[in-house]
């Protein structure tokens, strides 16, 4: 390296990502530095979909360049780049899924599902390619959330095309059913259709597949994460006790079948009232910081009690798809940076890069 390249490394490493906390160095984001006759050229890479973030990691480093002696002028290219990482040992990734991330909680009612939802949909509004596969047989939401329905569609006759919404792929036992048909299956059944959902769904280049998983931690859950190569699970809870003790369960099945469990998202966190503005904790305060301190296990963020969130559900068109400027969508697009994240610090996966080794006798 030339003196001057010497000097803009080590500029570099004084320079922290504000998504990592590492800085660009050691989180290994600088692909190539090249200087010449004072003008420098620094390529950055991102592990990670940041979209909303790259105008201010390049001004972030042009300014601090900039400021180097025999430095004139500063070019600084900043783009992501998705790659698979391991899930839990034994289970094989998805063809034509890099990472997959499981949504769950406890119990019912806590709002995983809407969460579920407009993580996915911040995930694609960071730039990422993004799926979602609606795992709650008993009780499919997507098809409403998302406003899509219509039964999909095979080219091929062995695999399933997912069907559209706000930019993502989506597949659900809904688009299957009448709304108003019950699934009465037992665990087994349920398993095995949702098995077929998952590895049949002809899942098209995707950085990530969120999977809204069902409440509860029985059978048909314990076997989901068995069998789903899962690279990260998001806990969702309310600070309420009851809750909190679900959740707990929810990180103890993930924790037996070993999935890493990235954080906590607390939802229903604090009403605000829409008239004069007052703040109420309906649910309580500090569970999810709680549990977060007895695991070890970060909070990514918490959600407000907004009618708002409930009516753009329900409208088909969620928070980040309809409002995407809001402060709610911004909260859920920081808890999705910080997820996506936690899924980039963690070992790659190279098995695909693999070829299959076929003995012959000869």
């Amino acid at each position: 390296m030339t003196p001057v390249e010497t000097d803009v490394q080590s500029c570099l490493k004084t320079l922290i990502d504000p998504n990592t906390g590492k800085d660009f160095v050691t989180g290994k984001s600088v692909k190539k530095i090249v200087a010449a006759d004072g003008d420098v050229q620094v390529d950055i890479e991102l592990g990670y979909p940041a979209a909303s973030q790259v105008a201010m990691v390049q001004k972030q480093i042009e300014e601090a360049l900039k400021r180097l002696p025999g430095v004139n002028k500063v070019r600084v290219d900043v783009r992501q780049r998705i790659v698979a990482h391991a899930a839990q040992q034994g289970v094989k990734l998805l063809p034509g899924v890099k990472n997959v991330i499981a949504v769950a909680s406890g119990k019912g009612g806590v709002g995983k599902s809407t969460t579920a939802v407009n993580l996915a949909l911040a995930l694609a509004a960071e730039g990422a390619k993004v799926g979602m596969l609606d795992a709650d047989v008993y009780g499919p939401s997507l098809p409403m959330m998302l406003g899509v329905n219509g039964a999909p569609s095979s080219e091929d006759g062995e695999t399933i095309e997912p069907l559209e919404a706000h930019g993502l792929q989506v597949m659900s036992i809904g688009f299957m059913i009448d709304a108003d048909t019950p699934m009465i299956w037992r665990g087994p059944m349920a398993t095995q259709a949702l098995d077929q959902l998952l590895r049949q769904t002809k899942w098209r280049d995707l950085d990530y597949l969120v999977v809204d998983m069902p409440p509860g931690t029985g059978d048909i859950q314990l076997t989901l994460a068995q069998k789903v190569p899962v690279t990260g699970a998001v806990i969702v809870t309310t600070p309420q006790d009851i809750a909190l003790i679900d959740a707990r369960k929810g990180y103890k099945m993930f924790e037996k079948v070993g999935v890493p469990v990235v954080g906590i998202v607390e939802n229903m966190s604090v009403h605000i009232c829409s008239n004069c503005g007052h703040t109420e904790r309906i649910f309580g305060e500090g569970g999810a910081a709680k549990m977060s301190d007895d695991y070890h296990v970060p909070v990514l963020g918490a959600l407000p009690l907004d009618l708002h969130i409930r009516e753009q559900a329900d409208s088909g068109r969620p928070t980040v798809a309809s409002d995407p400027d809001s402060k709610v969508a911004a909260i859920y697009k920081e808890i999705a940076r910080k997820t996506a994240v936690a899924i980039a610090g963690k070992a790659a996966d190279f098995s695909s890069k693999f070829p299959n080794i076929v003995v012959k006798n000869t």
